[in-house]
């Protein structure tokens, strides 16, 4: 592709993106920036979660995996509709009811002041982490393939897609991330299936021909029932789905802060319903497309990439043609831009609600706050993004991805322990079990890891926020009655919501 059409591809899309902030951002406030004022059309929060959800690392890793892993991420998937089902059916009408903004002011209302900050601090910790390494890997290879061609320096690259995307979000928040995703997952989904039609193209062979490839391939096998220790068992992925889906979607503001825009619990729980049925489809689509492009390089003799990732991006940009090239571009800036959009504006949410209560200050005072926490956060990312382009290592990038089962186990146990228990707990003994759990988690993975070659999946989760729960449970025996909150109480809310 040559660097006048980049540009060119470039500065459209986020003209597109300036436009829809700038009609969306028409008289915004604090209310219309957390909440969308409670106005969002559930079937926009339902496809704009799908461009959230497939971040870029799904674009391009999902694809490459296929090759060594086959079809054995939709085990991941199927789980995540166990999780989506519980999300929908338990903790959505739990924050319907209580009317919630930040969705940790639950562990307030339920425990007490610590457990309120702990929560929404180790979601601040697991979500930058997680989304600036998203918003990282997508931008590793387009530096690759594009900008390095260009003499243009990793770090103005990603200083330049920072600006843009605070440039989009900083005045509408929630309100233009529903309008906007919903417009970027439109080209992630234009960009997968033009990917499909073009390798069927320069294969001349029709779809019907394509797929019965892909299903006679060594690449479709799905479900793994061999080794109970292999990290792709089938239990062991369901599971891994399940809690995954559970905690990255259902225990995070980044999701569920769109979810909670909606009018009610109703059309939220529509929006979920409709989220997972197109989630299912997408991704295998997403496989169906890593298979061809592995086929596409047996039939041509394309040798592959070095790094399973770039044959994605290798294909689409060399060989498929320039139609195909310019909508790779535009898919990966979609999946990319749309996940850290959303996380960028959850981010401040929280921080503003939870940690400076900005809700109690004036609007003046309030947007004040808003515009330099939605600064902060962009600086950031970028310093994290930074970091891990001069660490350069895979194996340390794909370790903090692992991390997600030790920042976020606390978060199940909290919550866990908050709605299935009614036994109250010392709320000043949750900073030190949230840190705890974590440590005893490793120390557990690396003694049965060591002894039997058992290889752990989100599993980790499961024993992480366990160990939080027994810990939160021995805690209610060393009670300050003094600081007890009973956790029957609950605030009144607007009837309107619940209708």
């Amino acid at each position: 592709m040559s660097l006048p059409l980049i540009l060119t591809v470039i500065g459209l899309y986020f003209s597109a993106l300036l436009i829809i902030s700038w009609y969306t951002s028409k008289n915004a406030d604090s209310e219309s920036f957390f909440t969308g004022k409670k106005e969002s059309p559930w079937f926009l929060v339902a496809f704009g979660m799908i461009g959230t959800s497939l971040s870029g690392l799904t674009f391009i890793s999902v694809p490459g995996a296929v090759g060594v892993k086959g079809f054995s991420y939709y085990q991941i998937i199927l789980g995540h509709m166990i999780g989506y089902f519980i999300i929908a059916t338990v903790l959505m009408p739990l924050y319907y009811r209580l009317n919630l903004v930040s969705i940790y002011t639950y562990l307030d209302q339920r425990f007490g002041r610590w457990s309120y900050k702990t929560g929404s601090g180790f979601f601040l910790l697991a979500r930058t982490i997680g989304s600036a390494l998203r918003l990282y890997m997508a931008a590793a290879v387009l530096q690759v393939f594009i900008f390095k061609d260009m003499d243009i320096p990793f770090s103005v690259t990603v200083a330049i897609t920072l600006l843009l995307i605070w440039l989009y979000t900083y005045r509408g928040g929630v309100k233009t991330i529903i309008w906007t995703d919903s417009f970027q997952t439109i080209f992630l989904i234009a960009a997968l299936i033009i990917s499909i039609l073009s390798i069927s193209h320069h294969l001349h062979m029709p779809l019907t021909g394509l797929m019965n490839q892909v299903a006679d391939s060594k690449y479709s096998t799905m479900f793994h029932f061999e080794n109970f220790l292999d990290g792709n068992y089938f239990w062991k992925q369901l599971l891994a789905g399940a809690l995954l889906a559970l905690v990255m979607t259902g225990l995070d503001q980044d999701l569920m802060q769109k979810n909670l825009s909606c009018r009610n619990i109703g059309d939220a729980q529509k929006n979920m319903f409709w989220f997972c049925l197109v989630l299912l489809i997408v991704n295998l689509l997403f496989l169906t497309l890593g298979a061809l492009l592995y086929i596409y390089t047996d039939i041509t003799g394309i040798p592959l990439p070095d790094k399973s990732d770039y044959l994605f991006p290798m294909l689409a940009l060399n060989e498929f043609g320039t139609l195909a090239g310019v909508f790779f571009l535009l898919g990966i800036m979609a999946s990319s831009f749309a996940s850290s959009d959303s996380a960028l504006t959850a981010l401040t949410t929280s921080f503003c609600i939870d940690f400076l209560h900005i809700e109690r200050q004036s609007e003046a005072t309030s947007k004040k706050w808003r515009t330099y926490t939605h600064i902060g956060f962009s600086a950031l990312f970028f310093l994290v993004i930074v970091i891990f382009y001069e660490i350069g290592s895979s194996s340390v990038i794909y370790a903090v991805f692992d991390a997600a089962a030790y920042t976020y186990g606390p978060l199940l146990g909290l919550f866990s322990f908050g709605i299935l228990c009614k036994r109250s707990i010392n709320d000043k003994w949750t900073p030190y079990l949230a840190i705890a759990s974590p440590l005893l988690t490793f120390v557990i993975q690396q003694a049965i890891q060591k002894s039997t070659g058992y290889k752990f999946s989100a599993e980790l989760l499961l024993i992480n926020g366990g160990l939080m729960a027994v810990g939160l449970w021995i805690s209610g025996y060393f009670i300050d009655e003094k600081s007890l909150i009973d956790p029957t109480t609950i605030p009144k809310t607007d009837p309107k919501i619940l209708d």
